[in-house]
């Protein structure tokens, strides 16, 4: 963390809004992944896209991740469990041709 001693709250929301940009370019990064996966499982069944096995892998991954990088591996968990079901929605629209993107 590259804080400052005894930031004020402008500079604490400054700073968190930075990061949220950081994010947001990241998300869009692993949607356009997302994506291109869901075209390349059309010809397989919807298990193919909510591959509980592969969700499970990537929460073990990221909780571990966690503790490196200060974050705690529970809040870390929930988040990827809601990006995970968001992007799965997701996938399923591209899977099924409902959806080629942005």
């Amino acid at each position: 963390m590259d804080a400052r001693p005894n930031p004020d709250l402008t500079e604490i929301r400054e700073a968190i809004n930075v990061i949220d940009e950081r994010i947001v370019k990241l998300i869009g990064e692993r949607q356009a992944w997302v994506e291109q996966a869901g075209r390349l499982k059309r010809d397989q069944d919807e298990d193919a896209v909510r591959a509980p096995a592969r969700v499970d892998a990537v929460i073990s991954r990221v909780r571990l991740l966690a503790v490196p990088a200060g974050a705690s591996p529970e809040v870390v968990e929930r988040i990827y469990r809601a990006l995970i079901a968001s992007f799965v929605d997701l996938e399923l629209e591209v899977h099924s041709g409902e959806s080629t993107g942005p």
